[in-house]
């Protein structure tokens, strides 16, 4: 059968299985056990919307089982079993899912709220909502390795796990981008100034200061490179993970590379920054670089 009949067909499906359930499975215990569990699942309100196609194939084990005679029962009781441990894992991962997706939507919704409004105050509150969602992530990070302590019988769970993680973490992703892209415009709408071109690398994000920054022989920023360093300030307070961000301020130039990462820390000081998140470090090269790398935990 087609999965996108699913939908349609299981709750007529779960009703028809119900009704020729056999009159002896009372006399069966693992068979009232097994209906038991898979009956408070149905009955929970939080739960009984998910996994309805898992549930339709613990009832059919169910059944199988009441009818299991002889040799076929032991094999007929582990389907059974495994079959409404799918259901329920099934049915507590949909639902973890459905509440992380929510509390995503939350959590960007806030941080637009956040640019136009209230930014301090919203940051806090989607920074806990990004926590939230963390455990959340993390708790059904974990119905999924539990789910695998049998490979066999967990087969159709796990392929639908690793579905879910998949659009989760593209959905992070996305969340991130969005919340880096707002912190962009926040900077530039407060500052006034513009952002210089970054890239990403395996120590954080980069930006690279033009050349014209510094005057030739001179270790003072210009008016530009003034503004510019401001923003740089502006940008990584307006992330909602500033509390852990780090600051390095790297320059190279055969005789002032120091004294001009010093000045550069200053400015980002002077733009808010606490100095104690801001490393400065001068190298002797002939190359005239100076970088602020935005180290995030």
């Amino acid at each position: 059968m087609s999965r996108r009949l699913l939908p349609a067909f299981l709750p007529a499906a779960l009703a028809l299985a119900f009704a020729v359930a056999p009159a002896f499975a009372a006399d069966n215990p693992d068979v009232v056990r097994l209906g038991q569990r898979l009956t408070t699942l149905e009955a929970d309100s939080q739960l009984n919307t998910f996994g309805a196609y898992e549930r339709l194939q613990a009832r059919q084990a169910i059944d199988a089982l009441a009818q299991a005679s002889g040799r076929a029962r032991p094999d007929a009781l582990y389907v059974a079993e495994r079959r409404v441990q799918i259901a329920e894992i099934t049915a507590r991962a949909q639902a973890m899912q459905r509440e992380v997706d929510r509390l995503e939507r939350e959590r960007s919704e806030l941080l637009v709220e956040a640019s136009r409004q209230d930014a301090a105050r919203a940051r806090a509150e989607a920074e806990r909502l990004r926590l939230q969602a963390q455990m959340q992530a993390e708790e059904a990070e974990r119905l999924r390795v539990q789910s695998e302590a049998d490979a066999v019988a967990m087969q159709d769970v796990e392929t639908a796990l690793k579905g879910v993680a998949g659009a989760q973490a593209a959905r992070l992703n996305a969340a991130r981008e969005r919340e880096a892209k707002l912190a962009r415009e926040e900077a530039e709408l407060v500052t006034g100034g513009k952002l210089p071109s970054s890239k990403r690398d395996n120590r954080g994000e980069v930006f690279t200061l033009g050349k014209g920054s510094f005057g030739a022989g001179k270790a003072s920023l210009s008016g530009d490179a003034q503004s510019t360093a401001k923003t740089v300030a502006a940008y990584v307070q307006a992330s909602s993970s500033a509390t852990g961000v780090k600051v390095d301020v790297t320059a190279a130039d055969a005789k002032l590379a120091q004294r001009r990462a010093e000045a550069v820390r200053d400015a980002l000081v002077a733009g808010g920054m606490a100095q104690g998140k801001v490393q400065v470090t001068g190298r002797a090269g002939k190359a005239d670089r100076t970088e602020v790398v935005v180290q995030s935990k």
